[in-house]
């Protein structure tokens, strides 16, 4: 997309897992991850609607290598829903690497997603767990409130933000990944494949200097 868009009172900025853990110096960190939250807070008075996602993990999640001995983090193994990366300990509950970033400034925020909180299922989207079947409720919620549009930024690109955009669209929902307010980890080729898969579902990309709030 190039050119100014408008966002308005149909569209929402979908703030995807601005967490310490995610963040340089966390468990799972995105390189360059805290340069998002500026480029977030800047673009957070041009929506009505923000919603913000938290992964959100108990202690063993089935998603931790930690939970799989003689397995190491970013090794894939066959779970019952399908292929598993493991990660990681991160985000567990209660933890200073679960919280969001102090820096994120969203008074705005309208709807908190808890994510991956079922120990035996990890949860990389917005909208749906990994089974590819379970709900998070929040296409419901956006429904509700006559959102049509979401804009998606946070971390990471190629897995938490990818995976909610495409089941955006599936949805019903138009999807944009505003570019320079998401980093990746770009694991084995990871980005290219999600950016692929992104467009192939119709999700557009933007950068935050395109976006303006109609008047």
């Amino acid at each position: 997309m190039t050119g100014e868009i408008l966002t308005g009172a149909n569209d929402a900025l979908l703030v995807v897992d601005v967490q310490y853990d995610f963040c340089p110096g966390g468990a799972l960190a995105v390189a360059d991850g805290v340069e998002v939250v500026a480029v977030i807070n800047a673009l957070a008075s041009r929506f009505d609607h923000v919603v913000m996602t938290q992964d959100w993990h108990p202690k063993g999640h089935t998603s931790f290598a930690s939970a799989h001995p003689g397995h190491s983090p970013f090794e894939t193994i066959e779970m019952p829903y399908g292929d598993q990366t493991l990660w990681p300990d991160h985000c567990v509950q209660g933890t200073r690497g679960a919280e969001f970033h102090a820096g994120l400034g969203l008074p705005n925020c309208k709807m908190i997603v808890r994510k991956g909180f079922r120990a035996e299922i990890d949860s990389y989207s917005a909208f749906r767990e990994n089974d590819r079947q379970t709900a998070t409720g929040l296409a419901g919620y956006l429904r509700e409130r006559g959102l049509a549009r979401v804009f998606l930024a946070g971390l990471a690109t190629d897995f938490c933000v990818h995976f909610s955009a495409v089941d955006a669209r599936a949805e019903g929902f138009g999807a944009c990944v505003i570019d320079d307010a998401c980093r990746a980890i770009d694991l084995d080729g990871s980005l290219a494949v999600a950016r692929e898969n992104m467009r192939a579902a119709g999700v557009g990309f933007v950068a935050a200097a395109d976006l303006g709030a109609a008047a």
